[in-house]
């Protein structure tokens, strides 16, 4: 049976695409079938061909996946706004069903399959006659989480808020990734031990800025995934 992650952060523009790349490529580069898959993509570029949903772009080159755009993100937006906001602009609201067998046929192509959110956990996906937020998601498809967050100032606080967010709704955290860690620095060291000490979580990984691989244990990455 295919096994199963969810990748969230504590914010946008926290790098949670650039590491969830990094993510795939380990899996793949080591010998695993591994796939990516995001239900819905805020922002997406305008070119002669439509739009270009830029973070399952990115995943698909840097992990080398050779899958199509449609198999990797079911919902792409234009506009740099939620979810939920942009198909009140655009038209086209997530739906639930169509989510979930998307999700489905990509458990049936891969072994380890990667799905990434949209912004932080707190992120509402459709807001209008029906109410989807992201954590209605990982529930529906029985995920549990990695979360992402950036090793500078403030992250402390911010993990710890979305961590708490996760284990008050019963979702389980396997694990903490920080993003632009520097070896060396004393805020970041010290984030990272308080982060563990505070939410009980490890955290797995650190990744550097404009890292190309992710120094990780493959064992230890393989354990996040049920």
């Amino acid at each position: 049976m295919s096994k199963k992650i969810f990748i969230t952060a504590t914010g946008t523009d926290i790098g949670k695409t650039f590491v969830t790349a990094l993510i795939v490529k380990k899996l793949r580069d080591a010998g695993y079938n591994a796939g990516y898959y995001k239900a819905a993509l805020s922002g997406a570029e305008i070119s002669e061909n439509g739009l270009i949903p830029g973070d399952a772009y990115y995943v698909n080159k840097i992990a080398n996946i050779n899958e199509t755009m449609d198999n990797l993100v079911s919902y792409v937006y234009k506009e740099s706004v939620s979810p939920h906001l942009a198909s009140k602009i655009e038209g086209n609201p997530v739906d639930m069903n169509k989510v979930i067998e998307a999700f489905n046929n990509s458990l049936l192509k891969y072994d380890y399959l990667t799905m990434e959110g949209s912004g932080g956990i707190v992120c509402p996906i459709r807001y209008d006659d029906k109410k989807i937020m992201l954590e209605d998601i990982i529930k529906e498809l029985g995920l549990s989480t990695l979360i992402i967050a950036d090793a500078g100032l403030g992250t402390i606080n911010h993990v710890v808020l979305t961590a708490e967010y996760l284990k008050n709704r019963n979702i389980s955290v396997k694990g903490i990734i920080l993003n632009y860690y520097n070896e060396g620095n004393l805020l970041h060291e010290d984030n990272k031990k308080m982060i563990e000490a505070i939410t009980k979580i490890p955290v797995i990984g650190v990744v550097k800025e404009n890292d190309k691989e992710l120094n990780i244990d493959i064992n230890k990455l393989l354990e996040i995934y049920e």
